[in-house]
Parts: C-alpha cells; structure tokens; sequence
C-alpha cells in the first residue's frame, strides 16, 4: 500500500490541471453545463413541455423554466418511482436518495441518475482527494483506509428495478470495486441499519485497521470513537489509529464539535468541510485553510442563487456566479443531470470569496434545527406541538427550541421552552408525546433518535406566561411582527431566554 500514494499523488497533479480550467473560467464552464443539460433532455416531457430545444442561453433558461421545489416535481417522481423513464431525464433512473421530507411528507425522493453519480457525486469526492495531495503532496493518506461512517443505510425497493435508501447507501451500493479496497468497514456492516449493533460491529471490525481518514457526520463519529476508547482502553484515538490524517466532515456546523474532536482524538489532525447533500456535490475546501467552500462548477450541476427576500415570490429573481456578492445570503437553485430544474435545495449560503468562487453554508430557507442532521423544520414542530397537546390536554401559547450539543457528560437533545396556557399534568408525558409526533412527523429525526445513540429524549421546560413578551420588550421588538424564533439552530435566543427565568 505503501506505492500508493505516491501513483496517486502523480495522478492528483495531472487532475490538478483539469480542475485549475474550470477554478480559472467558472462562469463559461456554467455555460457549457446548461448547454449540456438541456440538450440532453430535450426530448424528456419536461423538455418538450418547455421547448428545450428552443433554449440557446442563460436569459431564455430562466425566462422559461419556473422555480421548483420538491412539490411542484413531486408528480414527475411519483411516476419515476414507478418505473417510467423519459420525465425529468433523459437516461433510466434506477436510484433514489431518500432525504427529509416537506411540509406534506415525511421524506423526499431525489432521483439520482448514472450520470449524477458519475460526472457529480463520485467525480467531486475524486477532486476532494485531488485537492488534498495538491496541498499534501507526501501524503500517506492512501497507504491505510478511510473509515466512511454515514446514517442509516437501509435500502429499499420501489418496484423490482428501482431502488431508493439514504444518499450514502446510493452511493456505496453503486461504488466502483477498487473503492472497497480503499474503505473500511466492510459494505454488510456499512449497510446495517439498526445502529446499537452497528456501532459495535463498526468499532470491531476497524480498530484493527489502518484507518487514515474519517468521513461523516460529527455525531454519529464522536459516538463511534467514544465507544472504540471504551473498547480499547486507549487514552486518546491516536493510539488506536496513529496514522490517521484527515477528518471530513459535512451536514452539520462543525464549530460545536471542534474541540471535542481534538480531545478525543488526542493530535494535530487536517479537517475538511464538504458539501454533499442528496440533490449533488456541490462543493468543498479546496485546502484546509480556505475560508469557505470551492463551489465544483463543472460538476453537472448549473447553479443560479435567489437572494433569499425573493423567497415566496411567484417569479423569484436569481443571479448567476458573475453578479454574487460577498457576505450576502442567497438560496441556491439547481439545475442537475437528476432531472432538478431550477430546484431550490432549501439551504442558505454566503460566498466568501469570488475569486476564486467559495461558499459557507449558512442556514436554511426556514426556522429549522439541524445540529445533528434531524433537519427539524418549523411545520414539523408546529404539529407535534399540537399533536402532544391533544393527548395530554394542554394548549400552549408560543415555544422556542434549540439545540443541547454532545459533550463529555451526555449526548446531543433539543430543548424546549413551552409557555403553556394550559400546563399538562405530567409534563414528562407532554415530552414524549412531543417526541412521539416528531418521530412520525421527519424520518431523519427518527433516524437520529434510535436507541438514544446520536440524540436522547428532548429537554422540556415550562416557562411562566408572558417570559417571551417579558424578553421581546427587552430587545425593543414586543408588539407587530415580532415574535421569538420557534427554532434556532444554535444556543444564542434560548440561552438568552433562560437568563429571564
């Protein structure tokens, strides 16, 4: 293994080249990307419906194809799933990445096509690597495994022929052969699905291993490595595994999880934010000082960001790479070899660079709490609010939640503040009641709540009326649209809430 890294070393500087192009020209490269797009599904129904054929550039896109979310494709996938090709793309779509739902279902559907797979997801983690040896040319990173630790991997069949599960199971079914060779644990393992056991079997079957890398969500591998100490006896992961190199991370603010990070893994460790969501690989650090993320722009994915105040709008405005700004919030939409046309993905980012084009992620569209992955969206709380106040014969006035983050004494829950108008007579129940609808409500929070691994029961507190009126006049906001945030995905309104109580 030790021959490795210095053939792909040699290999990551000839990529290196290829990816310097489309660095330098972003813009043509977007252009080239649309063109392709659209020319390939042309002939589709959603091509025929809008005359892609007619479509020669960038002004006619816009001026004819409307913005979409996830609803107004919904018909379209519906179908899909059932087999029927030649709708959103032009090629056969056998994949499906399941991801949290909207405010109607529990869970998406995003079509993933050979072409999404290749040219975008498997192509872009290739240039992630190809970065890293641009930046670490003597790396051994490759003379040991990659530990690949991601949700639940459940896959499951639409009909016969199509299949659909979390984006990493897409992934690691459809993955190249010589890519077991470079990953650790075994697929059985990787695939399970019931995580008490598979926290164990992963623990067991990688301590072993040389594992130079880690990817996944900070959750999920701070349980892994607390539980591979606990096995091992080990002071730190380093002892375990004295090789490993990089972590990349993606999904979840890092921040939070830093520190735990370097104290559990007991070195100095290279750290790399990607970001790859079920719709595409959009984009990550090309090295591991960059402020923000590079965003891939030849990757099968042509981009237009919608200042997020035209949000709602029936026209929304968008702007392409060459009138962004720095620091302001846009919300991507996406046009993708999956058949997403003008597909707004619900996250919020900033460029921090235009040159070359970097981004962060800054949030969603919406009140959400995702610290964990659970992408807790308002609709979802709202309804297990009300869901748990019918059960337990409560009313409630308003209510906020944030997040309680991992640390050395516990792991990670949501807190709640709940100004009752009404308090329930075991709030104990009102809490599992409120859990009990979440769990129903958003896959991805049942998914994180399992066996209370990642994400232990929620945290609620009744507050004494009026405490949100009491902090909103505070700020000089009480009266008109002003109102408390009923989801943050940080600590800063509920800790400043508390300090009333």
């Amino acid at each position: 293994m030790k021959l490795i890294s210095p053939a792909i070393s040699r290999l990551a500087r000839l990529r290196l080249w290829q990816i310097e192009q489309w660095v330098a020209n972003p813009v043509a490269a977007q252009r080239e990307v649309l063109q392709e797009l659209v020319t390939s599904a042309q002939y589709t129904e959603i091509g025929r419906q809008y005359g892609f054929n007619r479509l020669f550039n960038v002004r006619e896109f816009k001026r004819t194809v409307p913005v979409h979310e996830y609803d107004d494709l919904k018909p379209f996938i519906e179908r899909m799933l059932q087999g029927e090709e030649n709708l959103l793309w032009n090629t056969p779509i056998r994949w499906f990445a399941k991801s949290s739902g909207t405010t109607s279902d529990k869970s998406k559907f995003i079509p993933v096509s050979d072409e999404s797979l290749e040219e975008n997801h498997y192509q872009g983690a290739k240039d992630v690597l190809t970065l890293y040896y641009g930046h670490n040319p003597d790396s051994e990173l490759l003379s040991g495994k990659g530990l690949v630790i991601g949700g639940s991997h459940q896959v499951s069949q639409a009909t016969e022929e199509i299949s659909y599960g979390d984006l990493s199971a897409v992934l690691l079914q459809n993955s190249p052969f010589w890519g077991h060779w470079l990953r650790t644990p075994d697929l059985s393992i990787a695939l399970m699905d019931e995580w008490e056991h598979k926290i164990e079997q992963l623990a067991l079957n990688t301590i072993p291993e040389n594992v130079t890398s880690i990817s996944g969500v900070p959750t999920w591998t701070l349980v892994l490595m607390k539980r591979i100490l606990e096995m091992t006896g080990k002071s730190c992961i380093a002892e375990v595994w004295p090789n490993l190199e990089l972590y990349m991370h993606g999904g979840v603010s890092f921040v939070p999880y830093r520190e735990q990070f370097r104290q559990l893994i007991g070195k100095d460790i290279q750290y790399l934010e990607m970001y790859n969501a079920s719709e595409g690989f959009f984009a990550a650090q090309d090295s591991p000082d960059a402020d923000g993320m590079l965003l891939f722009t030849r990757h099968g994915i042509f981009y237009e960001f919608m200042p997020i105040e035209e949000y709602g709008k029936k026209f929304p405005n968008t702007v392409g790479l060459n009138k962004v700004e720095l620091g302001k919030q846009y919300a991507p939409v996406i046009s993708t070899t999956g058949g997403l046309w003008r597909y707004i993905i619900g996250d919020t980012i900033q460029f921090s660079s235009l040159a070359p084009y970097r981004i962060k992620v800054s949030g969603r569209l919406k009140h959400f709490i995702n610290a964990f992955g659970e992408e807790v969206i308002v609709d979802n709380t709202d309804k297990a609010i009300s869901s748990a106040c019918e059960k337990t014969g409560a009313s409630v006035n308003d209510y906020t939640a944030a997040p309680i983050y991992f640390s050395q004494h516990g792991n990670g829950a949501h807190e709640w503040l709940v100004e009752f108008e009404k308090e329930p007579e075991d709030l104990a129940l009102f809490a599992y009641e409120l859990d009990s609808a979440l769990k129903n409500l958003n896959s991805d929070y049942e998914a994180k709540r399992q066996k209370d691994i990642a994400l232990r029961m929620p945290v609620v507190k009744a507050v004494k009326k009026g405490l949100f009126n009491e902090w909103l006049r505070s700020r000089g906001k009480l009266g008109g649209q002003h109102k408390v945030p009923r989801l943050s995905n940080d600590r800063t309104i509920l800790d400043s809430i508390l300090s009333f109580l």
